[in-house]
């Protein structure tokens, strides 16, 4: 995994995605530059695998990530799967290789959806 460039470098003045917004394993575009706010929340995403084993119920292992792309409509993304629901929460896939979960969306609020800095790369 690629060392994480300095914020900086990723956030603009006005706290928008600098950079386009890859999947780590595939390159598949996941957000254009400029689509996405920059976004500071402790958020519990299980460890990265293909989907299919994420949507199975169990008690993952994962990380409580607090560096987050926020998107506040869905059809801003470019490339991004959703799992089927995990209690009231859908967890982001890329939707070319299905590794995830890369984000976090709460059916609860259905205009934000979180895409982890840590889970993505930048170009």
């Amino acid at each position: 995994m690629e060392p994480a460039a300095p914020l900086n470098e990723l956030v603009s003045a006005e706290g928008r995605n600098r950079k386009a917004v890859l999947c780590q394993r595939c390159g598949s575009r996941v957000l254009q530059p400029g689509t996405a706010l920059f976004s500071r929340r402790q958020l519990f995403l299980p460890s990265m695998r293909k989907k299919p084993a994420l949507a199975d119920g169990s008690s993952p292992d994962g990380d409580l990530l607090q560096e987050h792309w926020l998107v506040d409509d869905m059809f801003v993304f470019e490339n991004v799967g959703f799992t089927k629901d995990v209690g009231n929460i859908k967890f982001l896939v890329c939707a070319d290789c299905e590794i995830g979960p890369i984000g976090w969306h709460c059916l609860d609020d259905k205009n934000s959806f979180y895409v982890a800095l840590e889970r993505v790369s930048h170009e």
